[in-house]
C-alpha cells in the first residue's frame, strides 16, 4: 500500500526538498518573464506548491474586498510559509558600527508581489495558474528539462492583443476587397441592363 507517498522525493531529505521548493517558488514569482527553467520532476512538484500560495492570495483579495482584513492577514501569514521568511530576526544593532541593516530577502518581495499583482490578476480564475512546457533533455546528464510559467502573463496578453489587431486588419482588408468587387459587379450589372 502506498499510504502517505504522494510526492516525489527528488533525491533529497524533507527539509532540503521543502527549502528547494520555496526557492523555486520565489524564483517563479519574482522572475521578470514569470517563467523558470528546471527539470520536469521539479516542475511537476512545484506546480501544486505555487498554486496553493496563489489561491491563498485570491482568497485574501476577496476577504479584503469584503472588509474582513483579519482573515486576509491570516491568509497572508499562511502564504508566507511558502517562501523563506527573510531577515526578520536581525536587529538594527547587529553587525559593525555604521553598517546598514541587510535588505529583506527575495521571499518577502515574492509575498508582496503575490498579494499585490497576482491576487488581482487571478481573482476570477478558479485554478490552473501555471503551465509546464517540456524542453527535451539536457546535454550533460540527459535530465528532462521543462519551463514552468504563470499563465496570463504580460507577454501572453500582449501577443493575444497583437493577434486580435492582425485579425481585425485582415478582416478590414477582406471587407474593403469585397466592397470593390461588389461595386464592380454592380456597375457591370448596371451597364448590362442599360445596353
Amino acid at each position: 500500500m502506498r499510504h502517505l507517498k504522494a510526492h516525489r522525493k527528488l533525491g533529497r531529505t524533507s527539509e532540503h526538498r521543502h527549502s528547494m521548493l520555496r526557492n523555486l517558488a520565489t524564483s517563479l514569482i519574482n522572475s521578470r518573464e514569470e517563467r523558470i527553467v528546471t527539470t520536469l520532476p521539479k516542475a511537476k512538484e512545484l506546480r501544486p506548491f505555487v498554486e496553493r500560495a496563489i489561491t491563498l492570495s485570491r482568497k485574501a483579495r476577496s476577504f479584503a474586498d469584503d472588509g474582513s482584513d483579519a482573515r486576509a492577514l491570516h491568509l497572508r501569514r499562511q502564504a508566507a510559509g511558502y517562501f523563506h521568511a527573510g531577515n526578520t530576526t536581525v536587529s538594527e544593532l547587529t553587525g559593525k558600527r555604521g553598517q546598514l541593516r541587510p535588505e529583506r530577502t527575495a521571499g518577502v518581495a515574492a509575498l508582496r508581489r503575490l498579494f499585490s499583482d497576482l491576487g488581482e490578476r487571478y481573482k476570477d480564475r478558479p485554478g490552473g495558474y501555471t503551465r509546464i512546457l517540456k524542453l527535451g533533455h539536457r546535454d550533460g546528464d540527459r535530465a528532462e528539462l521543462a519551463i514552468i510559467e504563470l499563465v496570463d502573463n504580460p507577454r501572453e496578453v500582449e501577443a493575444a492583443e497583437a493577434a486580435k489587431k492582425r485579425a481585425k486588419s485582415a478582416s478590414k482588408k477582406k471587407k474593403s476587397g469585397r466592397g470593390k468587387e461588389a461595386a464592380k459587379e454592380e456597375t457591370a450589372e448596371a451597364e448590362a441592363s442599360e445596353g
